[in-house]
């Protein structure tokens, strides 16, 4: 305890500092020192800051334990507020790319017909620069059987700079042009030249934003708004509404930062696929009806329905 001459009662000089004294009790118990009400006050405050001491210093070990850090020291103890999990490892701000639901390399690698079927049900996503997420459920594809097929642009085993996305791993983007100003997307499969049209999707997300690229190169009806089953009914409508153009060719969809693919919700039944002949292909001989198309019998978002196909079916 330190007190000056001044409150042991001696005066000091005029401009003189107080020396500071040290004042202590006799040896002894405590017991037997004065018990003035200054010393009781100042005995209660110095235990009630012990407790709140040991305290948080319990709370910051149990915190540090359940973040699995290492155990504050009892030497140092950190007797600040326990740290909180900053905004990187919230779940509102996680990368829905590192969701255990995305599909990988594995999931592409299978013949082109199987997986233009299990394409159908499976989400599409879109990653925007500005961050914004455009998702679509798949709903209709085309198988495309490479070098043998006559309808594949890797018909006879022919490989070209423009094609060369359809002989690389499973899971990479070709994306070619059509009519100098569309783009088509598809996905290679097992098989060297063969690969996956996707040709449409159901909107889930982000259609305001779909709505808005597809206006910005749609010709014709240019007042009329588009509905929500026109924006990505077709292999060209949905690489517009997803902003898919030629920079995508080559790009792996197992692995792309901006374009993959998510695994669907759990559903009580399978859908009811129909198998009917591929769109726009009749130079293809007998290959252009071949039962290579693949769609959910009854979806809204469908480009084209084979009502034929759909009757055999049944039957």
């Amino acid at each position: 305890m330190l007190c000056t001459q001044t409150q042991l009662g001696h005066p000091l000089p005029r401009g003189q500092p107080a020396p500071e004294v040290t004042l202590r009790w006799p040896r002894g118990p405590l017991s037997h020192a004065p018990r003035s009400s200054t010393l009781v006050t100042f005995l209660q405050l110095s235990r009630r800051l012990g407790q709140k001491k040991q305290r948080l210093l319990e709370a910051a070990r149990q915190q540090s334990t359940t973040d699995g850090a290492q155990t504050p020291s009892a030497v140092e103890p950190c007797l600040g507020p326990p740290a909180t999990r900053g905004p990187q490892c919230s779940i509102y701000f996680s990368s829905p790319k590192s969701h255990s639901a995305q599909l990988g390399s594995e999931f592409f690698d299978q013949p082109a017909v199987p997986l233009a079927r299990a394409f159908l049900g499976q989400v599409l996503v879109r990653r925007l620069d500005d961050g914004t997420e455009l998702r679509g459920r798949i709903v209709e594809t085309e198988a495309y059987l490479g070098p043998e097929d006559e309808a594949a642009h890797s018909r006879g085993g022919r490989q070209t700079p423009r094609n060369r996305g359809m002989f690389m791993k499973p899971g990479t983007l070709y994306v070619y042009i059509i009519y100098g100003m569309y783009f088509c997307m598809n996905v290679s499969s097992r098989g060297d030249g063969a690969c996956v049209l996707l040709r449409a999707l159901e909107p889930l997300g982000g259609l305001e934003t779909m709505r808005r690229l597809r206006s910005t190169v749609r010709k014709g009806a240019a007042g009329r708004p588009l509905k929500d089953r026109e924006l990505c009914s077709g292999p060209s409508k949905l690489c517009q509404a997803l902003a898919i153009d030629k920079s995508f060719d080559q790009r792996d969809l197992a692995t792309d930062e901006a374009v993959w693919l998510e695994r669907s919700p759990p559903e009580s039944r399978e859908p009811a696929v129909v198998a009917a002949a591929r769109v726009g292909i009749g130079h293809a001989g007998e290959w252009a009806q071949k039962p290579l198309r693949f769609y959910i019998r009854g979806s809204p978002w469908v480009s084209v329905v084979d009502r034929a196909a759909e009757q055999n079916a049944q039957a």
